[in-house]
C-alpha cells in the first residue's frame, strides 16, 4: 500500500511539472489508490470457508468455529483421547482367571452380585452383560446391603444371603482387595496382572467372605476397551497426510502401550508427570517427540496442547466428555466425537455427527482445499494489483498520457474483485503436508508472476502505440 501511495504521489508530482490539469490528475490517482484496496479479499475468504463448511456439513461434520474449516489445513498435530475416541468406550469381559478351587463361572457370578445396573457403572455394566451373553445362571440370592464404587475405597461390597448363609461379596482394584484378602500365592497374583496389563487389560479382583474379617479371593476379570475398527485405518491415513498423531489416555503405561500398539500410532510411550518437571525447552521437545501420554488427568491434556502451541504446533484435539473442555477450546481444531457431552461439543471448533474417526480425514482435505482457493485468490490480487497500479503508473510517464480513462479502472475493479471472488469454488487438489500461509513466500511469488504480467501489459500498449503494427 506504502509503495502505492509513493507512485500515486511521483505521479501527481509529475502531472503538474507537465502541466496536466488536476481535473484528469485527481481522479485518475484516486482511482489507482482505490484499486490497491484488496475490497473484496475478506468477502472471499468468507465465502470459501463458508462453502467449505457447507461441504462438511452435508458429510456429517459440523463446523461451530468458521475459521476452523481453514485452521485445520494448517494442523499439524493431532491429540487423540483414547476412551471414547480410540476405543469404542464400552468395557467388556475377557477370560476370567479363578483363584482358590473356584470356578470361572463362580468369578462372573459373584462379581454380578456386587454389581448393579441402575448405577450405569461401565464396569458393573460390563459384568452384567457377560453373565447375561455368556448364559451363566446366577445362583438365589437376597441382596441384603450394596455400596456402590466409590473413589476413595475403589470397591463395590454386597451383604447377600445365599441359602440361608450371609456373604460378603467384594470387587475392585486388585491392590484393595489383595489387601483385604489372604492370598497364598502373593507372587502368582502379582505376576497374572502385570501380563494381564501388557496385553492392554484394566483388571479388578473378585473376593467373597463373612461379614468381618479377612476374605477369600475368588478371582480376576480381565477388563478391556478395544480400539474402533476404523481406528487403525484413521491413524495410518493422517500419517499420510503428514499429520502426527498423538495418544492421551489415563490409563497406565502397559495398558497405554498396547492399545497404541493394536493401532500403530507410536511406540514413544511417556508419562506425563515426568514430562512436567523438566525445563521449558525440554518440555516441548520432549512433547514431541512422544507418541503417547500416559497417566494424564484432565488438567494435563491442556497442558499438553499449551505446550505443543508454544513449540509452533497448529494442534488439533479430539474428545469426548465434560474434562477435554478445556483443551478443545485451547486447540486450533478442537473436535467433538459423535458421543461427545453437550459441554465438549459446546467448546469444539468442529462436531463430528457419524460414529469413528474417519471424517477427521475428510474434515483435513476439505481444509486443504480451501487453503488452496484462498491462495489462488490472493496471488491472483497481489498480482493485478501491482499490475495495474505499477503498468498505469509508469505508461503515464513513458508516453505522458493516460493510457486508460477512470471508467475503465472502475471496470477493471469490478473484473480483477467481484467476478474473481468465484475463485471460492474454483476445483482444486489437497496438499499431502499441512498448509500454512507464509506472506515472504506469497510476495516473491506475486512479483514474479506480475512482472511478466506487467511486461507483457507493455508490449501490447507497444503493439497499440506503434504505426507499422497496423
Amino acid at each position: 500500500m506504502l509503495f502505492d501511495v509513493s507512485l500515486v504521489i511521483t505521479l501527481f508530482i509529475y502531472s503538474l511539472l507537465l502541466k496536466v490539469s488536476l481535473s484528469e490528475i485527481l481522479p485518475f490517482s484516486l482511482i489507482v489508490l482505490i484499486a490497491s484496496v484488496p475490497l473484496a479479499l475478506p468477502a472471499t475468504f468468507t465465502i470459501a470457508m463458508a462453502l467449505g463448511s457447507l461441504e462438511l456439513s452435508k458429510k456429517g461434520i459440523l463446523v461451530t468455529r468458521l475459521t476452523a474449516a481453514e485452521d485445520i489445513a494448517s494442523m499439524d498435530v493431532l491429540n487423540l483421547d483414547k476412551t471414547g475416541t480410540i476405543t469404542e468406550n464400552r468395557m467388556r469381559v475377557g477370560d476370567p482367571i479363578p483363584f482358590n478351587g473356584f470356578t470361572k463361572e463362580d468369578v462372573v457370578k459373584f462379581a454380578y452380585m456386587a454389581s448393579d445396573e441402575a448405577s450405569h457403572d461401565p464396569i458393573d455394566t460390563a459384568v452384567i452383560m457377560c453373565l447375561r451373553e455368556n448364559n451363566i445362571a446366577p445362583e438365589k440370592y437376597e441382596r441384603i446391603e450394596f455400596k456402590p464404587f466409590d473413589p476413595s475405597t475403589k470397591r463395590t461390597e454386597a451383604i447377600v444371603n445365599i441359602n440361608g448363609k450371609i456373604i460378603r461379596v467384594v470387587k475392585g482394584a486388585p491392590q484393595v482387595i489383595a489387601q483385604m484378602s489372604e492370598i497364598l500365592d502373593i507372587q502368582k497374583y502379582h505376576s497374572i496382572l502385570e501380563k494381564l496389563s501388557k496385553k492392554g487389560y484394566r483388571t479388578i479382583s473378585v473376593a467373597i467372605g463373612d461379614k468381618e474379617g479377612k476374605l477369600k479371593l475368588v478371582g480376576i476379570l480381565p477388563l478391556y476397551d478395544r480400539p474402533r475398527k476404523d481406528s487403525r485405518e484413521f491413524i495410518n491415513e493422517i500419517k499420510k497426510l503428514n499429520v502426527k498423531p498423538k495418544m492421551v489416555t489415563g490409563d497406565n503405561v502397559l495398558i497405554a502401550g498396547e492399545i497404541a500398539r493394536q493401532v500403530d500410532i507410536g511406540n514413544v510411550i511417556c508419562d506425563i508427570n515426568t514430562i512436567k518437571q523438566l525445563e521449558e525447552k525440554d518440555r516441548i521437545k520432549k512433547i514431541e517427540e512422544c507418541d503417547v501420554f500416559a497417566e494424564v488427568f484432565p488438567e494435563d491434556k491442556y497442558f499438553i496442547v499449551k505446550t505443543l502451541q508454544d513449540g509452533g504446533h497448529y494442534v488439533g484435539m479430539t474428545g469426548d466428555g465434560v474434562n477435554d473442555a478445556p483443551a478443545l477450546k485451547q486447540a486450533e481444531v478442537g473436535i467433538a466425537v459423535a458421543n461427545a457431552t453437550d459441554v465438549a461439543k459446546a467448546s469444539a471448533s468442529i462436531v463430528l455427527t457419524h460414529e469413528g474417526l474417519t471424517d477427521i480425514v475428510e474434515a483435513i482435505k476439505t481444509g486443504r482445499r480451501i487453503y488452496q482457493r484462498i491462495l489462488t485468490y490472493t496471488l491472483n490480487k497481489i498480482i493485478k494489483t501491482l499490475q495495474v497500479v505499477i503498468f498505469l503508473t509508469l505508461s503515464f510517464f513513458i508516453v505522458r498520457f493516460f493510457v486508460t480513462t477512470p471508467f475503465d479502472v472502475i471496470l477493471l475493479l469490478f473484473l480483477n474483485d467481484f467476478v474473481t471472488m468465484s475463485i471460492a469454488t474454483d476445483n482444486v487438489r489437497y496438499s499431502m503436508k499441512p498448509e500454512r500461509l507464509d506472506a515472504g513466500k506469497i510476495v516473491k511469488a506475486s512479483l514474479i508472476l506480475a512482472f511478466l504480467v506487467i511486461i507483457e501489459s507493455f508490449f501490447t500498449l507497444w503493439l497499440g502505440l506503434n504505426p507499422f503494427s497496423r
